[in-house]
């Protein structure tokens, strides 16, 4: 069972999962896919063809536009923005509205359990890569590796995060430590690998 609010609108054409809850004035577009069991807070828009994993949550006022893909367990904050045009313009140069065949819309990605802070930005066509964390008020310029955690204007990395969410921390033989989890973690190459994996 699904729960729509009487105020949000949903597209006849989008395919919403079994128990995902959609709130008050939330929009989503024709074509898009919303997973099993996610929480679509008030005034999210989700674009046409957008595909959102099982599992996720888009808080309130988050704006993802077409054509995002979003793996199962995404967080998207409070006002965060997915972009999907990279030289913005409302008209052409010969003064005329733009219409769809003006532009080539490209999509911002996200992996599995990943986390898109408060008010950040991310400018299409990044990668935000599993279980990667994007900081509160971030813009995203380039590709994100998976665990790391990005911050600032533009988002810089500022150390790793594990599923957990958590700073991890290296110890003395240089493997990194989830506190909460005891997950343990190997750099190689600018990348994260858990160690049951490396």
């Amino acid at each position: 069972m699904r729960n729509v609010a009487s105020t949000a609108d949903v597209a006849a054409t989008a395919n919403i999962g079994k128990g995902t809850r959609i709130w008050h004035l939330a929009q989503v577009r024709e074509e898009a896919t919303v997973g099993a069991n996610c929480n679509i807070g008030r005034g999210a828009y989700i674009g046409p063809g957008v595909r959102v994993g099982d599992n996720c949550k888009l808080q309130n006022y988050s704006l993802v536009y077409e054509p995002a893909r979003l793996a199962d367990g995404v967080f998207v904050g409070p006002a965060a923005v997915l972009t999907n045009d990279l030289h913005p313009r409302a008209i052409t140069p010969e003064g005329f509205l733009k219409g769809a065949e003006d532009w080539e819309a490209v999509g911002v990605t996200v992996g599995k359990g990943a986390s898109i802070g408060a008010r950040a930005v991310c400018i299409a066509p990044v990668r935000i890569g599993e279980w990667a964390t994007v900081a509160a008020g971030a813009v995203v310029t380039k590709d994100v590796p998976a665990y790391a955690v990005v911050a600032g204007v533009p988002a810089r990395q500022m150390g790793w995060v594990g599923e957990a969410g958590l700073p991890l921390k290296q110890d003395d033989g240089g493997i990194w430590l989830c506190p909460a989890t005891g997950r343990r973690y190997i750099e190689a190459g600018g990348q994260l690998l858990p160690a049951e994996r490396s």
